[in-house]
């Protein structure tokens, strides 16, 4: 059982979706500076993002659960892993977090605190990268906690490296940093108007791994065959 007071959990919720962000908007803006090679940068925008969830899941798991995300927020209030009454903190600490973590990397790199992202990703590809991309996140998580607790950080972190690489939108897998990529017109920029589709994607795909998940892992409760016995 969790021994840490609401307000500790949202601090780490909101702390790990900031430095998770900043990485991700960071990265992009740097890698965008070193390079005009795409694949290069998104290579090096990739790299920076597993290796950081890796840190921040082990050092603030502990804490919250180290979420970062209102896709596996969601899924763990409906298993019943969270209370229903913190799930509304947990949602407001990973988009304020995240929103802070893109003011963080602008500040760092000298740019306008908010803008307003002009980068297209919509389209029935790119949702439905978005659908596998979370499916497969949460999949992960739960098998994961299942079999392997201590490996969830790097099992998290690989996982979203792997999927930056074969899903068509880079793997966003989570609307609270989808929200905060949408007020940065930098190389992981997406257009406001675009954000319903992938939100909507992202919550389908973690429900449909819900589903499957709680199927897959709950062992059959095997009855051997009794045979009666006569009564003497």
């Amino acid at each position: 059982m969790n021994t840490f007071d609401l307000p500790r959990r949202f601090a780490a919720e909101a702390l790990g979706t900031g430095l998770l962000v900043a990485t991700v908007v960071g990265s992009g803006i740097m890698a965008e500076t070193l390079t005009h090679d795409i694949a290069l940068a998104l290579l090096g925008n990739t790299l920076a993002t597993g290796a950081m969830l890796v840190v921040l899941i082990t050092i603030l798991g502990p804490i919250s659960g180290a979420h970062f995300n209102p896709a596996v927020s969601l899924v763990f209030c409906l298993n019943r892993s969270l209370p229903t009454r913190d799930l509304v903190a947990y949602l407001a600490a990973q988009v304020a977090g995240g929103i802070a973590g893109t003011l963080a990397a602008h500040l760092m790199f000298a740019l306008p605190m908010l803008e307003v992202a002009t980068k297209l990703r919509a389209g029935p590809a790119q949702w439905f990268s978005e659908v596998v991309a979370t499916f497969g996140l949460v999949a992960v998580i739960l098998a994961g906690l299942r079999f392997e607790r201590r490996a969830v950080s790097w099992l998290v972190g690989l996982y979203i490296t792997a999927a930056y690489w074969f899903t068509a939108s880079t793997s966003f897998a989570n609307p609270a940093v989808a929200v905060a990529r949408s007020l940065t017109n930098t190389f992981s920029g997406i257009r406001p108007v675009d954000l319903p589709g992938f939100i909507i994607a992202e919550l389908l795909g973690a429900l449909i791994a819900l589903a499957l998940m709680g199927w897959l892992l709950r062992p059959k409760t095997v009855q051997q065959y009794q045979p009666l016995k006569a009564e003497p």
